[in-house]
């Protein structure tokens, strides 16, 4: 069966002001030791599978993975080539940050067999990189991209963030053009959102926090899709864009209830059987995580196997995500019932609204739709 894999890579040099990733800074543990350890529960993992497996894509996510050394994601890719069967084409990806990298090290991820890069960039305006709490300066990000060229990355995926405070939508729309001149494969522009624990969670609660109104916010949203898609980018998810041939094979298959094997502290994982499902998580701890992988335990936790109702509720919370959308005919395959049964009058009332359409044996969100995706959303849930 097609598997997934994910690495999860916790460290960072500062945690950002906006993130409740699992990331934290200063950790003791040496990287090569939290390396060995993942390698080792990937060979515990490897061990359980009830089938063989071939992986399509490898992703590194953090936290900020490009602390690690190319010869330490070399032994990780060479892990799950050797134990998960990581196919030759395979989509490769690491997370990089601006300030962590030179173009040998990004030479040394190609060579280890990296071939598609995520630069988190976030913006071009030092002052709002100081102000998200970002390590790296502008200047920084612009070189970054371009020793990746050097370094022989021809697939490159840029993340920015809009409506954060004192952004005008004016503002975001240079940040866009900025974009558009680099030149990248891959842009995934998403709005600061403000989630609780953050320190930007705890300023907005004493209103220190002055967000763009929601008008601006949907201003920004429309001016990304439209820019964008003028400048040859495909609007393939609600925050997603790529050239034609770019889009993320990776990312495309956790909104289409892909199988997905997470190594690492704090990884998800998701396996489509048994019955409906089954999602988990590993311990949260680099400690925890390392102590229980050195005694051959795996350290998942929250292993929540799936009821019919909430995986219903997956097929089209994250399917509709992508602009494509979803096919009621695949649901019905899937389920065992149609639409309409499941769903007593919800697509139809819908249609109605103008927030979805039908098109070619898919059902998909409109313009109205994106603007007002949530709300699509949880007539589902």
């Amino acid at each position: 069966m097609d598997i997934s894999l994910y690495i999860h890579f916790p460290f960072c040099l500062r945690k950002c002001l906006y993130c409740d990733f699992n990331s934290l800074a200063g950790s003791r543990i040496a990287p090569d030791a939290y390396v060995a350890a993942v390698v080792r529960e990937m060979e515990l993992r490897a061990e359980r599978l009830p089938a063989s497996a071939a992986a399509p894509t490898l992703y590194f996510g953090g936290g900020t993975p490009s602390l690690m050394e190319p010869d330490q994601v070399a032994r990780l890719i060479e892990a799950a080539a050797k134990l998960f069967g990581l196919m030759d084409d395979a989509e490769v990806t690491i997370e990089a940050n601006p300030g962590t990298l030179t173009l040998e090290k990004l030479a040394g991820y190609r060579a280890a067999g990296v071939n598609r890069l995520s630069l988190g960039v976030q913006s071009f305006s030092d002052e709002m990189l100081v102000f998200l709490g970002r390590v790296h300066t502008a200047r920084e990000a612009l070189d970054s991209f371009a020793a990746a060229r050097a370094a022989g990355f021809a697939n490159i995926g840029i993340d920015l963030i809009h409506s954060v405070p004192g952004e005008t939508p004016a503002g975001w729309r240079e940040e866009l053009a900025q974009a558009v001149r680099l030149g990248p494969e891959h842009i995934s522009a998403y709005a600061l959102t403000v989630e609780e624990g953050t320190p930007f969670h705890l300023l907005e609660k004493e209103g220190q926090l002055p967000l763009p109104d929601e008008e601006e916010g949907v201003a920004m949203f429309r001016d990304t899709a439209a820019l964008l898609r003028a400048a040859g980018y495909e609007h393939y998810e609600i925050s997603n864009f790529a050239r034609p041939g770019f889009r993320s094979r990776h990312n495309q298959l956790y909104w289409q209830r892909g199988n997905c094997l997470g190594f690492g502290a704090g990884a998800h994982s998701f396996l489509r059987s048994p019955a409906y499902g089954v999602r988990w998580r590993n311990s949260l701890s680099p400690e925890a995580y390392l102590q229980a992988v050195s005694r051959a335990v795996l350290a998942e936790e929250e292993l929540t196997p799936l009821a019919e109702r909430d995986a219903m509720a997956e097929f089209f919370f994250l399917g509709l995500r992508l602009l494509d959308g979803v096919a009621p005919a695949q649901f019905c395959r899937e389920f065992g019932i149609t639409v309409e049964e499941a769903y007593p009058g919800v697509l139809a009332q819908l249609l109605a609204e103008g927030l979805v359409e039908t098109r070619e044996g898919f059902v998909r969100l409109t313009g109205r739709g994106l603007d007002l995706a949530n709300q699509v959303f949880v007539r589902f849930l």
